[in-house]
């Protein structure tokens, strides 16, 4: 007989012993980019408790101590439960986009329309490891870094390694033209054969938009 799930209360999830938002601060640190911590929206117990994750992990302090986290701008964006900048809240956005299907748990997202999701087993046997859906391909791939290593991978040079050529040059001031809600579109798609991030006209959409265009 299968074990019926239970849902812990707020209480249980919030760890006052070892909270992670003190390793997400350090791994914050210890990165060489630029990152902003969003303020945590009002609603964070509620997004704590949708999500079912203590706060003794960094996913749970996340989500709990922060509304997001913007790295280098907004070109990558980790989510929390949401805040007036970035409406988003990870449990939500979840809800939204992948009907809380759990074997795929979307976590972050960048600019030009990538999607970052831990694997519940929609991806095989590696249970927690990130995978990526890129934004000019249409299958996921493997990434091989958990959550605490995806924090801190995002924040190094490896960042802008995994991007290459595809950086834009004038990122500085794109960035106060798009909202850490969207995504760029581009036409051609850049998963075809003419489309290429030099070539192709680009447009900010809503990141559901985006994501739903390639699912």
């Amino acid at each position: 007989m299968l074990k019926e799930w239970v849902m812990r209360s707020l209480n249980e999830l919030i760890d006052t012993k070892e909270p992670a938002i003190d390793l997400v601060r350090k791994l914050l640190l210890e990165g060489s980019l630029p990152y902003t911590i969003l303020p945590a929206s009002s609603r964070s117990g509620e997004s704590l408790y949708k999500v079912q994750v203590t706060t003794r992990s960094p996913m749970g302090a996340i989500v709990y101590e922060t509304g997001g986290i913007l790295i280098d701008g907004g070109w990558l964006r980790i989510l929390g439960s949401g805040c007036k900048k970035m409406n988003r809240s990870l449990p939500d956005w979840n809800r939204d986009v992948m009907q809380d299907d759990l074997s795929a748990y979307l976590v972050a997202d960048d600019v030009l329309g990538g999607f970052f999701a831990i694997n519940g087993g929609a991806f095989g046997d590696e249970l927690g490891s990130l995978y990526y859906l890129p934004y000019d391909g249409l299958d996921w791939e493997p990434l091989g870094l958990n959550y605490s290593q995806f924090i801190a991978w995002s924040v190094s040079e490896n960042l802008y390694k995994f991007y290459g050529d595809d950086q834009f040059s004038d990122w500085e001031q794109r960035k106060d033209l798009i909202s850490p809600d969207q995504c760029y579109s581009f036409y051609p798609f850049l998963w075809t054969k003419e489309g290429s991030i030099q070539t192709s006209s680009s447009k900010p959409v809503p990141a559901l938009e985006a994501i739903q265009l390639k699912l």
